[in-house]
This record gives C-alpha cells, sequence and structure tokens, in this order.
C-alpha cells in the first residue's frame, strides 16, 4: 500500500495497562487489528493474532509483539466457520493460559452500486464474516472470560451513516452496534464488559482493495480533520476499553472517525 499505513511500530508506547492479560484479536494481521495486537503487546498482553490466509503479514504481527516481550501465536483460518471459531478460542485458552480479551475486528467488505449486482453468496460472506464470526467467538469465549474481561468489537461510522455502495458492510456494521448492546446487557451480571469502537475512514488494505483507485486516493479527504485515520490512531480507543481506564464502559460505541459525526 502507498502510503504505507501506519500501525504503532514506531510510535506506540505502552505502559503497563494490560499486563498479564491474554487477548484474542482477529484480522490481526493488518489494519486496525494489527495496530490493536501490537498496541496490546506494549501494554503487557500476550495475543493469539487471528488471521485468514496471509502468513507473511501475520508473522509480521508476531514478530512486533514478541519484539514487546510478550507471547504471540497466529492461527490461520476462515471465522466464517464456527467450528475455527472454537479452535481460536481453545488455542487462546491452551496456548496462553486463558483469555481475558476478544477482539472481533475481521472484516470483508465489497461495493456495488446496484443491488441487483449483490449475490446471496456475497450478502451470506459479508454477514458470516461480520457478524456471525463475533457470535460464534463470544459464545464460545464466554465460559472463559472471568469478571473484569472486556469483548470490544469493530463497527463502523457506516452503521450511523451507510454508504450505498457498501450496503452489505453497512448493514452488519448496524447489527453490530446492536449485537454489541444487547450482549453488554446480557453478560452484565458476570462482569463482563461488551464494547465496540467505530472507525471512520481509516487506511487499511480493505479500502485499495475495493474501491476504485481515484476515489481511494480521496479518501478520507470529507472528514473535519480533512484526511483518513492511521490504524495506529484507533489503538488508544481498544486499549481504553479492554483496561481499567474503561472500567465503567459497557454497551458503548467509542467513535474514532476523523469528525464525522455519530449522535
Amino acid at each position: 500500500m502507498q502510503p504505507v499505513p501506519d500501525h504503532g511500530e514506531h510510535s506506540y508506547k505502552g505502559s503497563g495497562k494490560l499486563t498479564g492479560k491474554v487477548a484474542l484479536v482477529t484480522g490481526a494481521d493488518s489494519g486496525i487489528g494489527k495496530a490493536v495486537a501490537i498496541a496490546f503487546a506494549r501494554e503487557g498482553a500476550d495475543v493469539v493474532v487471528s488471521y485468514l490466509s496471509e502468513d507473511e503479514d501475520a508473522q509480521d504481527t508476531v514478530k512486533w509483539v514478541e519484539d514487546a516481550g510478550r507471547k504471540a501465536i497466529a492461527v490461520a483460518g476462515d471465522i466464517k466457520s464456527e467450528q475455527h471459531c472454537i479452535l481460536l478460542v481453545k488455542r487462546t485458552v491452551e496456548g496462553l493460559g486463558g483469555i481475558d480479551i476478544l477482539v472481533n475486528n475481521a472484516a470483508f467488505q465489497r461495493t456495488y452500486a446496484d443491488i441487483a449486482d449483490i449475490t446471496a453468496e456475497e450478502w451470506d460472506e459479508t454477514f458470516r464474516t461480520n457478524i456471525y464470526a463475533p457470535f460464534f467467538l463470544a459464545k464460545a469465549a464466554v465460559t472463559h472470560l472471568k469478571p473484569g474481561s472486556a469483548i470490544i468489537n469493530t463497527t463502523s461510522i457506516q452503521s450511523r451513516q451507510p454508504s450505498p455502495q457498501l450496503l452489505a458492510y453497512a448493514s452488519t456494521k448496524g447489527a453490530i452496534s446492536n449485537f454489541t448492546a444487547g450482549l453488554a446487557e446480557m453478560l452484565a451480571e458476570k462482569g463482563i464488559r461488551v464494547n465496540a469502537v467505530a472507525p471512520g475512514p481509516i487506511w487499511t488494505p480493505l479500502i485499495p482493495s475495493t474501491m476504485p483507485a481515484e476515489k481511494a486516493a480521496k479518501f478520507g479527504q470529507n472528514t473535519l480533520i480533512g484526511r483518513a485515520g492511521q490504524p495506529a490512531e484507533l489503538a488508544g480507543a481498544y486499549v481504553l476499553l479492554a483496561s481499567d481506564l474503561g472500567s465503567y464502559m459497557t454497551g458503548a460505541v467509542v467513535p474514532v472517525t476523523g469528525g464525522e459525526i455519530m449522535i
């Protein structure tokens, strides 16, 4: 990608906010997930790097986690499969001794100008990746999560301001926000907090891979800040929600949108 995204490799400084914690982060090979994995490691957490098939990218994330002095396990596979989601949680618990933080971040999107061009298979793939997988993973993780644990979902500005060309993707992001609120109520008595981060236009591989080049070049320029955000600029929100700094937050959606309004 040009320019190369900033995942915080050379900028994020930790201060022990997640010392001794274990986190499972989906889509951690690139983009927001990679930035979150790096930040969590520098805050003291061991990390499972969940990814689809991008081995080289995932191993780069592992390197940054290990450079921070933490343990990392990379697990490839398709989170559309409930069995794989169960395996991910099992690998986390067995490999790192438990699970304290689940970050449901991996996502799938494509752009379409006409609803007639969206196949049932495309719709199904988007929903299974973006909303079925968080359900599968939360269901598998909850029996291992202790009071004080956190589930963090990645929703989007699209949940409030849907773009027509992202009909399927935006629909799933609305579902994720609702899922977050309902699950927060369901798990409150167990002491498990459930929140979401709503990114605005962030410079990740999803953008050049799903948008025409001329549109990608202007991506994010309509925000109040006037540019796309970098993945590293999201990391602090996830650290807040995963740590004791967010101990009185559950059922919340934290917007990191460059000034796009979510009210």
